[in-house]
């Protein structure tokens, strides 16, 4: 009868050290992630720190997105380890987590804020509300952890390097650019997409005139193209209203759903040429190429051919 219990007693204590192998796994794979995802487009998140007021400047949002990532991958790394889990890596990340719901209760319920949170980048796009969900979830499991882990080792070395490894590499991965003479920084969202950082891979942004001939039958063009081949670039569109047209009526006409913004005459004719429409090719914050003609057959020969 004693042997039967102490069987069960071990076969309970190996289940419960799968348990936690498991859940160390989905704690620090979830860290990993969340600093791979935004490692992919950290622009986004950069954009996401201005627009809540957290920083002001793009210089400042860029620094701080890149310690928060290197932050997340040194987390996510650690928590594999077993130097110093109960005594800082398992509390630092419950206080991670719970700093993060209170940003994003602060976004989601007080400003109201429905857009992509940057949690995971682009990768996954949740809100902030849908984030908070997932937060309590990810809190229960650190706290689970925290009162079933064991510290049995204490050594500094491997903990510290995996720490600054973590930061050298995200700095060395994308380094801070200067994208303060960026034309286009000020469009950070567009009815229709939400938020989106123009300065990061290939954009095309159009300027039309909502009444505008040429501007119809352009947009027409390349929304059938873009139904065809799924290597165009997104296109985001600064629409100008002169008359009575409205943007519903020029989606009708023209049988497209481009994402775009409003922008006023001033704008408008700085960013055109001799007449609309124009089309600006984007490539990781510059103005690779410039269109005023001819636009179906240059978005053929850029990315179709």
């Amino acid at each position: 009868m004693k042997h039967l219990k102490e069987t069960i007693q071990k076969e309970e204590q190996v289940k419960r050290n799968y348990l936690k192998i498991i859940l160390q796994i989905i704690l620090g794979g979830t860290f990993i992630f969340s600093a791979y995802s935004k490692i992919i487009s950290p622009g986004l998140f950069e954009i996401l720190l201005i627009d809540s007021g957290i920083v002001e400047t793009r210089i400042i949002a860029a620094y701080l997105t890149r310690l928060l990532i290197g932050f997340e991958l040194a987390l996510g790394l650690l928590i594999f380890q077993p130097n110093y889990l109960k005594k800082i890596i398992i509390p630092v990340t419950i206080g991670l987590l719970a700093a993060f719901t209170l940003y994003l209760g602060y976004t989601g319920i007080i400003l109201g804020d429905n857009e992509n949170c940057g949690c995971f980048g682009e990768l996954i796009k949740m809100t902030p509300v849908e984030s908070i969900y997932k937060n309590i979830i990810f809190l229960i499991i650190a706290v689970f952890l925290y009162r079933k882990v064991e510290t049995k080792k204490t050594k500094k070395i491997l903990p510290v390097a995996i720490t600054i490894l973590s930061f050298l590499l995200v700095f060395l991965i994308i380094p801070i650019t200067n994208a303060k003479d960026f034309k286009f920084e000020k469009y950070t969202s567009f009815e229709g997409y939400g938020r989106v950082d123009l300065a990061e891979g290939d954009h095309l942004l159009a300027v039309f005139n909502l009444d505008c001939g040429h501007c119809q039958e352009t947009a027409t063009d390349i929304w059938e193209l873009k139904d065809q081949y799924w290597g165009i670039p997104e296109m985001f569109v600064l629409f100008y209203q002169e008359g009575d047209f409205t943007v519903e009526y020029f989606t009708e006409i023209t049988n497209s759903q481009f994402s775009y913004l409003m922008i006023d005459e001033n704008t408008f004719f700085d960013l055109i040429g001799n007449s609309p429409p124009r089309i600006y090719w984007l490539q990781n914050g510059e103005i690779k190429e410039i269109w005023d003609e001819d636009f179906s057959e240059k978005v053929e020969m850029n990315f179709i051919n």
